[in-house]
């Protein structure tokens, strides 16, 4: 009996004040992420959508498209600030060629939030794109309005893949994380493209 209740004893002591750590090992905790979901989900919406704008000839800063998730939330916070995630950059071929990014945020996207975006827009006269990044959908009424719009406007949703697809549970992926799948085209019908999928 007494050697029983020396041997609680030291399973006790042993996990006390040692925290996450000396449940799940010190390996495991250095894979936990402390921050918020919602900012790691707009760092990698950011960072895609930097590697997109960059593919696509803009000028895009490689100190942009490699910054880190802790550096992205030292910069941003926790909850970022949709304003201060807009991206203004110029096409590198033709300098006079600008395009806006705005994201959108979770809501869904009206007629008067299409509204205030136009508002906000300065020199719409040298604006030659306009990308809308949106989670939720966007209502009919609001998609007239950005047809309304004297420059090309594009709207992204990043198509879904559930965590319990098996391409998903195959790769280990998580709820958040933005997957880029290649389409390799062998005919002349289906060419080789790249699209992106946000795990759900």
């Amino acid at each position: 009996m007494e050697e029983q209740d020396g041997l609680e004893g030291e399973g006790e002591g042993e996990g006390e004040g040692e925290g996450n750590g000396g449940i799940l090992g010190p390996c495991l905790t250095s894979y936990v992420d402390p921050g918020t979901s919602e900012s790691h989900r707009y760092y990698l919406a950011r960072r895609t959508v930097m590697e997109m704008l960059r593919d696509r000839g803009y000028v895009v800063p490689n100190s942009e498209v490699e910054l880190s998730l802790q550096d992205f939330r030292d910069i941003h916070g926790q909850n970022p600030d949709l304003e201060r995630l807009r991206i203004s950059t110029t096409l590198r071929s033709d300098p006079l060629k600008r395009i806006l990014v705005i994201f959108c945020g979770p809501s869904v996207v009206k007629v008067h939030m299409i509204r205030s975006i136009a508002y906000q827009i300065v020199n719409k006269d040298t604006l030659g794109g306009l990308i809308l990044i949106v989670q939720n959908h966007i209502t009919a009424q609001a998609l007239k309005a950005v047809d309304l719009f004297p420059f090309k406007a594009e709207i992204f949703q990043l198509p879904r893949m559930l965590r319990k697809d098996a391409i998903a549970r195959y790769y280990g992926l998580e709820k958040g994380q933005v997957v880029k799948v290649s389409y390799g085209g062998e005919n002349e019908i289906t060419e080789s493209h790249v699209t992106y999928r946000c795990v759900w």
